[in-house]
């Protein structure tokens, strides 16, 4: 009775909190702060200093800001462009033509930033007009660039993996490692949807099939090497054990930067913006792992996560309806919060049954950031929604239509990667042999 009061009133305030409009940390750590309040007599100040410390001073974090001043730095420059001139005539031939330059770029792009959002707003700004120009049906346009763009979140180096792996403990390099194979596959998956669609449409998709760009073939892959040189290089530094995910985000920078400069787009002003970029969405990040962590304790204090996982121990579930109710539970909670607050949000409670159910925490993680992409393209609060509201002027309701059957691919996925684990598992027991 006592758990289920403190339930009420943790989710209570959170909620109002967050209607209000306060900024998820700042909830997080006011409902903390209430938690503490009302159900304990431990000293608030002190409890908050020690668990804020404990949750900010971890060596792997560093990578985190790094990664994202990566990703900021290539922002700006003229990757996407080039990125389309180099996808574009190795795509064009399949079934549904230029559509699955979105999800190749999307695909690459992922790998050198880790932001969904990112991905999102720098392969829209170059894929939207050309594909516009050709005629594409604007729903497939939206539809594939909203869903491919969550594979940042999924192919490494993943922003929301590396939370992921500090908050429950577990190499950042296995958890890239097992990402890789899922975040490929998920990539075929969203081309081969468009494949099928268009050939079900075929009487009605009529694309303009015209010569992308004027520059020779050999000219457009020379473009596209220095990307693909810079993905080798923080990738495979990571998983031939030359470097730590740390180690490979500072590569990453110093060859975001000399990428710019050779792309002749390096200027004081785009590196001031990046610095701040970098500089904003870290802060933003870090006080909502500050309030996460906080939150954890109250909830610790209260019993709250031992008396809800001995509550669903108690059903006896199956591994596979505990995943079906995760699932459906981490689905619910995206349509009100983003993917990276779910994470840090729900671990303290969710991580002890996931292990004691007996998942291999690698393959939960990979699990964890395909439900967590659905978030990103599920109103209300879906930030590739609203990204490409602000580019393509279409209300919400038109976007989340359109995005609707990219859902419904990340839902068959999961089902793919419950019944063949191996996709995650496999490449990280091949590699740290």
């Amino acid at each position: 009775m006592t758990e289920a009061f403190a339930v009420t009133i943790f989710l209570a305030t959170l909620f109002i909190l967050l209607g209000l409009g306060v900024w998820v940390g700042a909830a997080l750590l006011t409902t903390a702060i209430v938690g503490m309040w009302l159900f304990t007599s431990t000293p608030i100040g002190d409890a908050m200093a020690v668990t804020i410390w404990s949750e900010q001073s971890s060596w792997t974090l560093t990578a985190l800001p790094l990664f994202i001043w990566m990703g900021e730095i290539l922002f700006r420059t003229k990757l996407s462009e080039t990125l389309f001139k180099g996808l574009a005539p190795l795509l064009r031939g399949l079934p549904g033509g230029l559509l699955h330059v979105n999800v190749g770029a999307s695909a690459v792009f992922a790998a050198i930033s880790g932001s969904s959002a990112a991905t999102v707003a720098t392969v829209g700004k170059m894929s939207i007009p050309e594909l516009r120009e050709r005629k594409y049906p604007e729903s497939m346009i939206i539809g594939t660039l909203s869903g491919a763009g969550t594979l940042g979140l999924l192919i490494p180096p993943s922003i929301s993996m590396i939370i992921f792996g500090v908050t429950v403990n577990e190499s950042i390099s296995k958890l890239f490692m097992a990402a890789m194979i899922p975040g490929l596959c998920l990539a075929l998956l969203f081309m081969a949807y468009i494949a099928v669609w268009s050939l079900i449409n075929r009487k009605t998709f009529n694309p303009i099939f015209d010569a992308v760009g004027s520059e020779p073939f050999l000219k457009r892959m020379a473009d596209l090497l220095p990307v693909l040189l810079l993905i080798g290089a923080v990738i495979g530094s990571i998983y031939s054990g030359v470097a730590t995910a740390t180690e490979a985000a500072a590569l990453g920078v110093l060859g975001s930067i000399l990428l710019s400069m050779v792309q002749r787009s390096f200027t004081w002003a785009s590196f001031s913006e990046s610095i701040m970029g970098s500089v904003r969405t870290t802060a933003m990040i870090m006080l909502i792992l500050m309030g996460a962590g906080f939150l954890s304790l109250a909830m610790g204090f209260t019993g709250i996560p031992r008396a809800l996982a001995e509550t669903i121990g108690a059903w006896n579930l199956s591994p596979i309806a505990l995943i079906a109710i995760l699932t459906l539970f981490y689905i619910i909670l995206g349509c009100f919060l983003d993917g990276l607050s779910s994470i840090v949000l729900t671990m303290a409670v969710i991580e002890p049954m996931v292990r004691a159910a007996g998942f291999d925490m690698l393959w939960f993680g990979v699990y964890l950031m395909i439900v967590v992409e659905m978030a990103q393209i599920t109103p209300p609060i879906g930030f590739n929604l609203f990204v490409l509201q602000g580019m393509t002027g279409k209300d919400m309701g038109f976007i989340s239509k359109a995005s609707f059957p990219m859902f419904c691919v990340m839902c068959f996925f999961i089902i793919i990667l419950v019944f063949f684990p191996g996709l995650a598992t496999w490449l990280p027991e091949v590699l740290s042999k």
